[in-house]
């Protein structure tokens, strides 16, 4: 068996992860990174810690069960760290690990991105939808 260098060792690890074969386990990150709510977590933990009844305040619409799975998803991941402080009551804030801060310019451009191409998207969807309506396919 020959011998690797360095450079031959870090391709060969780069390769290894490679989202388009059916069995690479980035394929399961990227599911998770690409949610809405793992999306708008990251985002509002940009400014800082924040404890769990901020993040529900901050993120309208979402149920305490699929914050909490979240968050847990977040920080088995390496992507958010939790902190317990022991008062009473007792006070959880959470923060994004370094490793979650790497992840935030990415997924606020598609936040942003999001936001500002959302009419031209919803124009398409309805010229879409109209052209099947007119040629009497159903959905």
């Amino acid at each position: 068996m020959a011998t690797m260098t360095a450079a031959q060792r870090r391709e060969a690890d780069r390769q290894a992860f490679d989202a388009y074969l059916a069995t690479c386990p980035s394929r399961k990150l990227l599911d998770r990174i690409s949610d809405k709510w793992v999306t708008l977590v990251i985002c509002a933990l940009a400014d800082g810690p924040m404890r769990f009844s901020a993040l529900s305040r901050h993120l309208a619409g979402v149920s305490q069960k699929m914050l909490t799975q979240t968050l847990r998803t977040l920080e088995r991941d390496g992507l958010i760290t939790r902190q317990v402080t022991p008062t009473v009551p007792v006070r959880v804030d959470y923060e994004l690990s370094p490793l979650g801060a790497s992840l935030l310019v990415p997924i606020r451009h598609m936040k942003e991105w999001a936001e500002a191409h959302m009419p031209e998207v919803s124009a398409a969807q309805l010229g879409y939808d109209r052209a099947r309506d007119e040629a009497g396919v159903q959905a």
